[in-house]
């Protein structure tokens, strides 16, 4: 276990990788899936919500700040039009059922119940992404996926209680950004492709 106080730097390293990610798609070089970024803004900030009526402290952060960053990028990615991602009817399934696991959280209004609709709607959210990643990952900024992925790691490492409030979302979001981390650093599907 390490101080908690890792926390906040962490999340400040992904915010400065979220800032990389704002500056490409505001310049058109990655071109976010908006379907994706809409909903990692509310997912994250319901988890956030989830954790505080739970009691969480610092370690909530994680999911305010996957949250946030997310709303800039959003908006950023109206600014440019080369910053501009098709939307498919997958993303658009994936959005219908992200936003029925917010629903269902909003129903329910229990703390444990909103992280897991909150980790199940970030992760049908996340299902786009993925598959863009996998298949056109010039398009993406490996950057912010490998400091999510850090922010959730060393969450995990400082939590002093381990229960599902605590370390549902920060797990969730340490293992879908290294997926993400994964598939855009190294390619991962072109170098599938060339395998198979």
């Amino acid at each position: 276990m390490i101080d908690e106080k890792f926390i906040l730097i962490s999340t400040l390293l992904f915010l400065l990788g979220g800032l990389e990610y704002l500056i490409n798609t505001i310049k058109g070089k990655t071109k976010p899936n908006k379907v994706t970024w809409f909903l990692w803004t509310l997912a994250p900030l319901t988890a956030f919500f989830g954790q505080i009526s739970q009691g969480v402290g610092l370690a909530s952060l994680v999911a305010f700040s996957t949250g946030f960053m997310p709303l800039l990028i959003f908006i950023a990615s109206f600014l440019n039009k080369q910053s501009e991602w098709k939307i498919t009817r997958f993303d658009m399934i994936c959005g219908a059922l992200s936003i029925t696991g917010l629903l269902l959280w909003m129903m329910t209004q229990v703390g444990n119940i909103a992280i897991i609709f909150g980790i199940l709607a970030d992760g049908l959210a996340a299902l786009p992404t993925i598959v863009k990643s996998y298949k056109y990952p010039e398009t993406e900024s490996a950057n912010i996926y490998g400091l999510s992925a850090l922010n959730g790691f060393v969450t995990l490492l400082a939590l002093k209680t381990w229960t599902f409030a605590y370390y549902g979302f920060p797990f969730y979001m340490f293992l879908s950004s290294l997926i993400l981390y994964l598939l855009v650093q190294f390619k991962l599907g072109k170098q599938l492709k060339r395998i198979f």
